[in-house]
Order: structure tokens, then sequence, then C-alpha cells
């Protein structure tokens, strides 16, 4: 941790210098405006620099039904969000031919802070979005591809930038439906002094379909904000605070299904589930040229899972408890402007992010019916990193613009593991990652786009310093901490400014290995280097001005570049095909209506492509009547009542009475059946 702590130091001597700059900046005399995004904002020529990036905006939010609050994330064309254990758990997310697991090459934050936890109790990257209430979103920035500097760890296949409200409408949401669900949604905000307090609380509970257990989820969510102009910009102060806890229904074993054992909303394991809790402050200051973050998070996990049943511990069973608790601090300072070289007209921006997270506990332990009988591993962590990037666009004439960028990342950590003292010790390493691009707008309605670019993610820095496997204590190889992508990507955008919209991406992802640590087993996983690539097409039609039609499609071809024995070359858990729709009908008032198919074709569950699982389509409908002062909504999710799985596994597991080697067999989650919720708002 020597070299993170003088690399931090140059970073805060670094920090402490910028208000002198800031004071001395003519720029920051000019107050950045703030645009609020109700919508999608579909018309970025000339603004993006590729051609998969875009911006959503409260009001598209606000239209479409959610079964969990991680399906924000496909707003983004070609995400998939599904679930395979409770609700209270991250969910898992594909993109781009990844199975992203819960969130490893995809880097989310909110308000500046980063949401992915590094070396978690879970899985790396672990992305729980339970504690965002989707009302409050004011808009979300998302970017395909590792394209821009200022995207760092985990960002891969691409980033998704979640922005707050400063104001609201003084609203209660009440939320009732099958299965036991209700919310009870309270927000509001109002003038105090200079600036806006904004207030909002959130209650849910839920029970789910099942019927071995009761989800018995209870969800509290609770928000302050307080925003208002400070010298040349707008600074905003959040605290937010999530609690949460869940039984699961994880994935259960197709044979288990056939056989009459259980049917196919049952369980093996009435026992598992979790509780988590998120707390935080955060604080942001902007204007046109300076852009400054800080926060503090305090984030607790328990999760106890099993996914063998009987296959490790015939006596017991193969439950197992991951324990994650840390306090994660950072912040980022960026500065913005503009100059001219000659006749190009260059626009530039440098910055430095900071973050550090003290890890009291990550641990793995046996358990049975939640109670502990071994400990497998138990670390203590300290994770630190520094970022520092560039990026500059230049106008070479007003048709054509180059994109540069230019990225170091450093990090560091100290283990200290309680059970096996070889594992304890200390892992660094640092990166550089270069971007380019340009683009060409050969009209007033079409831009293309060439890019590429470098990205990376970080593994789990026990398996930086693991030596030993913490069951056998047989010899293993440490992994990289830091493992680098290369992508590239051609993309077309078109925009008539009166009822059509689309664009295209043919692109390009190489990563260089696919190292994971694996949190459900406490080792190492070391997968080969792969190449992905694929199309996609996103077009939006409004049909009149009531009407608007949308379509979003997603074709991948994933593989592992290197040979290994006894192994296929089919990238296990891609995602081949993904296609979306939505039909919106939307009058000023009283009502408006919607429907939205989500459709991913059959994954790769093994890397022979052997085994694949079934296609997965969902239809979902909404209804909303406004009068006066009151809105109901209606939603119906799963309107046709699929008996599609939300996800698939292909792997060995053991129930009672069967060998002693288990047996292979597809394991798989279902989607929930058709679930009708009602939804009643005042506004004050």
């Amino acid at each position: 941790m020597k070299n993170f702590r003088y690399c931090l130091l140059f970073s805060a001597i670094t920090l402490a210098s910028l208000p002198a700059r800031l004071a001395a900046d003519p720029l920051s005399a000019h107050v950045m405006e703030q645009i609020t995004i109700k919508g999608r904002q579909t018309d970025l020529l000339g603004q993006a620099s590729s051609a998969s990036e875009g911006i959503i905006g409260n009001a598209e939010i606000s239209d479409r039904p959610l079964l969990r609050t991680g399906e924000v994330l496909e707003f983004i064309p070609g995400m998939v969000v599904t679930q395979h254990s409770g609700s209270g758990k991250a969910n898992q997310y594909f993109l781009r031919g990844f199975n992203l697991d819960h969130g490893t090459d995809f880097s989310t934050a909110i308000d500046g802070m980063p949401i992915n936890m590094r070396s978690h109790g879970h899985g790396q990257g672990y992305t729980d979005l339970s504690f965002i209430m989707p009302e409050l979103i004011s808009q979300i920035a998302y970017q395909k591809g590792a394209y821009q500097a200022n995207d760092g760890d985990f960002s891969a296949a691409g980033s998704a930038r979640f922005s707050l409200l400063n104001r609201t409408p003084t609203e209660m949401v009440l939320g009732v439906g099958q299965d036991n669900y209700r919310r009870l949604l309270a927000k509001g905000s109002s003038k105090q002094g200079n600036g806006n307090l904004l207030l909002a609380g959130e209650l849910q509970h839920y029970d789910g379909p099942w019927t071995d257990i009761k989800e018995d989820i209870k969800k509290l969510n609770a928000l302050a904000r307080y925003s208002q102009p400070l010298g040349s910009g707008q600074l905003s102060v959040t605290a937010m605070a999530y609690d949460n806890s869940w039984n699961a229904a994880d994935q259960i074993p197709e044979r288990a299904v056939a056989s009459g054992q259980i049917d196919r909303l049952g369980s093996l394991d009435p026992t598992v589930g979790g509780q988590s809790n998120r707390y935080s402050v955060s604080a942001n200051w902007y204007s046109d040229a300076w852009q400054a973050s800080a926060y503090v998070i305090d984030s607790e996990m328990d999760l106890w899972s099993n996914f063998t049943y009987f296959l490790t511990d015939p006596l017991n069973g193969d439950q197992f408890q991951q324990v994650d608790q840390r306090q994660i601090v950072g912040g980022e300072l960026s500065h913005h402007w503009h100059h001219r070289v000659g006749q190009f007209a260059i626009e530039h921006v440098v910055g430095v992010q900071l973050r550090y997270d003290d890890i009291a506990e990550v641990g793995l332990y046996n358990t049975r019916a939640r109670q502990r009988l071994n400990t497998v591993r138990r670390d203590k962590v300290q994770q630190g990193s520094v970022g520092i990037f560039s990026q500059s666009d230049i106008q070479l004439n007003a048709d054509w613009t180059a994109h540069l960028g230019l990225r170091y990342d450093y990090m560091a950590a100290a283990v200290d593991s309680a059970l096996t003292t070889a594992n304890s010790g200390d892992a660094s390493d640092d990166i550089v990652t270069l971007k380019a691009g340009i683009s060409y707008q050969f009209s007033p309605n079409w831009q293309a786009y060439l890019n590429t670019g470098q990205g990376f993610h970080s593994n789990d820095v026990r398996g930086a310093t693991t030596v030993a496997d913490p069951v056998t204590l047989e010899t293993v190889e440490p992994v990289d901490l830091l493992v680098k992508s290369n992508g590239a990507e051609l993309g077309l955008r078109f925009f008539d400014y009166t009822a059509f919209n689309a664009s295209v991406a043919v692109w390009y992802l190489e990563l260089d290995s696919e190292l994971l640590y694996v949190g459900d087993a406490g080792t190492n996983e070391a997968n080969r280097g792969s190449k992905r690539y694929g199309v996609e097409l996103a077009a939006y039609y409004w049909l009149g001005s009531n009407w608007s039609l949308d379509a979003e499609l997603g074709l991948t071809r994933s593989r592992f570049t290197g040979i290994e024995e006894g192994e296929g070359n089919y990238v296990d858990g891609s995602l081949p095909l993904v296609a979306s729709m939505g039909l919106i009908y939307k009058a000023e008032r009283p009502w408006q209506a919607s429907l939205r198919l989500r459709h991913f074709g059959k994954r790769t569950l093994d890397s022979f492509n052997e085994q694949r699982s079934a296609a997965t389509t969902v239809l979902n409908a909404g209804y909303q009547y406004a009068w006066q002062q009151w809105q109901f909504g209606v939603d119906l999710l799963n309107l046709l009542d699929s008996t599609d799985n939300d996800i698939d596994y292909f792997y060995s597991s053991r129930l009672q009475d069967e060998p002693a080697a288990g047996i292979e067999d597809r394991h798989s989650h279902p989607l929930e059946p058709r679930t009708l919720r009602l939804k009643l708002t005042y506004r004050f």
C-alpha cells in the first residue's frame, strides 16, 4: 500500500491546488445550465462521440412498468436484466455477449458515487440497484464500449451514470398487487433559502409467487437532498439510506421438477435469502468549467445460498453464507475548457478520481438453515485506486470531429487472511488505456462514427494474493489484478427532427482474460481470453402526436480465444440475441397506455454449445389515467403468463439419495407468472 499512499498524496496535492485555478479561470464565472431530460434524448447529432451512447430521461422511466428496480438498466438498448435469486439480491446483467454476472464489466454510478463493489463477498463488481427509487432518477447517461476516458474500472462493455432530481412534485404513491405486494412512496421538495430541499421515502413488501417460501421482502429507502447555487456553480448534498431483508427462491434443477419433487415455482432449500443495507452521503458541485464530487458509503450484506444442495456435504447440505462489510470514501475533480489551435476548436476535460475501500470483513462460511458450521475463508481488505484521465474533442471543420482520450489507473491493496496466512499479502498494478475516434456529420440528418478504445476491469484482490486453496490448501496461481480490453465500433446515426430516428453500430471487443475470483467457492477461476463482435440497431418512430413505437435489436458472437484441453471455445452464459419493442399512446390528459415486449434468445450454457437454454419472451403492459390531482395506474407484468425462464445454468448438483458425484443438469429460475399491480398517486 506504500505506493498507493504516495499516489494518493500526489492526487490530494493536485486537488488542493485546483481551487486557485478555479478562481482565476474566467470560464468558471459562467454557471452551467442544468438541462432536465424528460424522455429519451434522441437528437444527439453533433453531441455524441459514438453511435451507442444515449441519455434516458425521467418521463420515459415513469412510463414503463418495472417488476424490479434493476430493470431500469433495460432502457439501455441490448441490456438484459434478470434474477436468479431473491429480489433483494443484485440482478444478473447481460450486454454485448457478456454474462456480466452482477456487474463485472459494466460500470454504474449515481451522482458521482460508484455502485460496483470491488472484492465483494458475492461477486466482483457487485451492482445492487435496490437502493434507488426510480421516481427520483433525473436521467441515465449510458455508453457502450470503452470510448470515454472518464470511465475506468468495470467499463469494458459500457457504463451508466444515474443523476438524481433536485426538485420534484409533492406526491404520495400507494401500490398494491398480487402476492402481497405493497409499496408506499412519499416524495416532495420545497424552497429553503436560496436552494431546494427534496425528501423521499419508500416502504415495500412482497412475498412473491413461490409455493414453498414467502420472500417476505422488507425494503426501506430514504433520501434527503439539498441543492443551491454556490459561487459560479451548483451544489447538491445528498444523504441516502437503504435497508432490506428477504427470503430467496434460488434456481432449481429440472430433474426435481420433472420427478414431481417440487413444482416449477418451488424450492429445495427454503432457508436461503439475505439482508443488506447501504448508507451514503455525497456532495456534488459543477459549473461550466469545473465538476467536483465526494462521497462516503457504508455497506453491509449477508447472503445465504445453496446451488448444489448435497454435492459437497451429504449430511448438512451445501448452503453457504457470504458476508461483506465495508466503508468507501472517494471523489472526483475534473476541469473542462475550450480553446483554438489555428483553425481547430478544441474541447478538453482532465480529471482525477480517487477511491478507497476499507473492507472490515469479506467472508465465506458453510451453513445449515443460516447457522454457521465452519469458516471457508475470512479476510480483511484495504483497497485503493487513483485514476487520472484526459479527453479531447477536436473540431477539425464543420463536419469532422476527432476524439482522443488517455487514462492512467493505479490500484493497490492489502489482504489480511484470517485462516490461511499464506494468502495474506499486498498486490498492486497499474494500467494505461487509450481511446480514439472520429465522427463525420455528412448531412443535417446523418452522422457516422468510428471509435476504438481500451478498457479494463479489476479482479478480486483476494485472487491476486491467494497462493493456496482455502479448503484443500493445494497451490494455486495468483491472478492479475487488472485486466485490459480492446474494442472498436463503426456506427451510424439518423435523426429527421420530425418522426423518426435510428442508430446502428457494428462493434468488436477483445478481453485479455476473463479471470474471476469465485465468491461462491472462495477460489480463483482461470478463464481464457475472449473475442466478441456484433451488431446493434435502435429505432424510434413517432406515429403522430400521441403514438410512438421503438424497436431495439442486438446480435452477438462470443468465443474464447485460447485452447484448453477438454473445453470448447464457446463462452459459457453468453447471449447471442436480444430484441425489444415498445408501443406507447400518450396524450396530455387524461390517459396513456403502453406495451413492452422483451425477447432474448437461446443462451450458451457450456463451452461446447451442447447445452443451450430455451429463448425467453415476456410482454408487459401499463395503463395510467389522470383526473385532477389523482393518477390511477395498472401494470400487468408478464401479460401472456409466459412459463419461460428468467435464467438458466448447466452444472452438477446432488439431491438426497443421488450418486455422490452428483448429476449434471440444467438449473433454472422461472419468470414470475402474470402479476397485476395497481398504483394510486395523489399530487398535493
